[in-house]
């Protein structure tokens, strides 16, 4: 009896590690790639979506992916911006003559024009829309401003000239100022006071430092506004006018002569009065007309309705053209021009001369 419990008991112990050796078996074949049904499917190894894995958004597996980049803006600056870019293009622009030395910040009419003038010159498309390629051809051909110069916060250069200065540079100076009224009395050649309070007023008219010396800024703005001086501007001789024409040499006779460009008050025969005059443009098909006529109206204070401009002691001799004190005459001199007028830059010789003419006294325009 006990013989047959020993043989059972060493039966069941055999059963037991039978049903263990199973059980390992299955663990060691899932481990080795066996995939039971109940779990998801494993990712690919090369990356790529199973037929199981369908995406719910984006390309499939037969529509790669392209890299995208932004394109540069068709307009980088255009009529109506505004801010401190703007203020870079018309630095820029100034750099190139385009533009005054002033920035606004502002891309007005003006600032559209010059862009124009700017692409019309280079072979661009003159649209007066600051392009991407415009913009490059801009910056290329220019240096980056400062902040200063960006905010108009001017600071001097280098004296040129200044007190105590001598010689011909001083004098085309001194002759340049006269031409637009800044310098009066004789050309000396040297840098005096008067000098320097005609140059102090120059500078503080156009925004420019207030040294009373004379730095390259200086000299820049006032050689663009003012003509070469001839010899006899820079040493005092008065331009000698030509002959009177026959037809001054009688009676009571405004003599214009378009070659020395003077007016001469003539009483039969006899110059009282010389003074500089200046004509219409043959540029812009404003000429003053040749030939001879007579005052026919006389108006001390008279503003041209056409121009809304003031015509002082006008003396009116053909249709809308007088001869009358110009304040323009005054300032620039002759790098301006009348609409067909007879400018007169001299304010109390024409006010003198308003006393002497009479209505009906000869006017004649001519060149000697």
């Amino acid at each position: 009896m006990k013989l047959l419990k020993i043989l059972l008991l060493t039966l069941l112990v055999l059963g037991v590690l039978s049903a263990t050796a199973v059980a390992a078996s299955l663990v060691v074949r899932s481990d080795a790639g066996g995939s039971p049904t109940s779990e998801a499917a494993a990712p690919s190894p090369t990356g790529v979506p199973s037929e199981s894995e369908t995406p719910s958004t984006g390309p499939t597996s037969a529509e790669p992916i392209t890299p995208t980049t932004s394109a540069p803006p068709v307009d980088v600056l255009q009529p109506g911006d505004r801010g401190e870019q703007v203020r870079e293009l018309q630095y820029r622009l100034f750099q190139l003559d385009w533009w005054p030395e002033s920035t606004s910040g502002r891309y007005d009419d003006a600032t559209e024009q010059a862009v124009a003038g700017f692409q019309a010159k280079r072979g661009l498309d003159a649209t007066g829309v600051v392009d991407a390629t415009t913009w490059a051809r801009l910056v290329k051909m220019t240096q980056t401003p400062t902040h200063d110069q960006l905010y108009n916060i001017l600071e001097p250069g280098p004296a040129i000239l200044t007190e105590g200065s001598e010689g011909d540079d001083v004098r085309a100076l001194q002759a340049r100022l006269k031409q637009i009224g800044w310098y009066f009395g004789d050309v000396t050649g040297v840098y005096d006071a008067a000098t320097i309070e005609a140059i102090q007023g120059f500078q503080g008219k156009r925004g420019i430092p207030v040294t009373g010396d004379v730095d390259q800024r200086t000299m820049d703005r006032l050689t663009a506004m003012t003509t070469t001086p001839t010899d006899a501007e820079m040493h005092n001789r008065q331009p000698s006018p030509g002959a009177l024409d026959a037809r001054c040499l009688t009676g009571r006779v405004l003599c214009i002569d378009k070659t020395s460009r003077t007016l001469r008050w003539v009483i039969d025969g006899h110059v009282l009065q010389t003074l500089d005059a200046r004509f219409g443009s043959t540029v812009n098909n404003t000429p003053t007309r040749e030939g001879e006529f007579h005052v026919y109206v006389k108006d001390a204070d008279h503003v041209s309705q056409m121009f809304g401009s003031s015509m002082p002691y006008s003396m009116f001799f053909s249709g809308g053209q007088a001869v009358h004190y110009s304040s323009d005459f005054a300032a620039v001199g002759y790098a301006g021009a009348s609409h067909g007028c007879v400018n007169i830059r001299d304010y109390d010789g024409i006010a003198w001369l308003f006393g002497q003419v009479q209505v009906g006294d000869k006017v004649v325009v001519y060149w000697s």
